[in-house]
């Protein structure tokens, strides 16, 4: 079955990156839904079909490795891709023991986003966005 498609959403305190990557993946196909903590996350992904879940890492209430932690509970096989302006060693290893399908530090190119939401897309849906980015792919802001 082909997604046409796909829910992505996008967790961020920060207002405005989620508007950001929103824009850049609405022109992509995806259907975006927005979070602004783990909690808010938590009851979307249970109450909605999301395909994907975009999550930073520091975040009140709940941070994004205790919220995919908890989404892995319920949901094993949705692809979480974890964004950190400070990732080290130790966040990656709690990150891949958490199944996180990446770990990306901010600030983050939109490339690199877009090609790693893709290839997430791809391995577990089969799905292919078949758009592309324009030449000039300038950093999403990062904290």
């Amino acid at each position: 079955m082909r997604l046409q498609f796909p829910s992505l959403l996008i967790t961020d305190d920060d207002l405005d990156f989620r508007e950001t990557l929103r824009i850049v993946f609405e022109v992509r196909g995806f259907h975006t839904l927005l979070a602004g903590d783990g909690e808010e996350a938590l009851q979307i992904v249970r109450n909605q079909d999301v395909h994907l879940l975009l999550l930073d890492m520091h975040m009140p209430k709940l941070t994004g490795l205790e919220t995919l932690r908890q989404v892995k509970r319920f949901k094993s096989r949705l692809p979480c891709i974890l964004l950190s302006a400070r990732v080290d060693d130790s966040l990656i290893r709690q990150a891949q023991n958490a199944e996180a399908f990446s770990v990306l530090s901010k600030p983050i190119s939109r490339h690199q986003l877009t090609s790693t939401v893709d290839a997430a897309m791809q391995r577990i849906y089969n799905w292919s966005s078949g758009h592309f980015d324009p030449p000039a792919s300038p950093d999403l802001p990062g904290r």
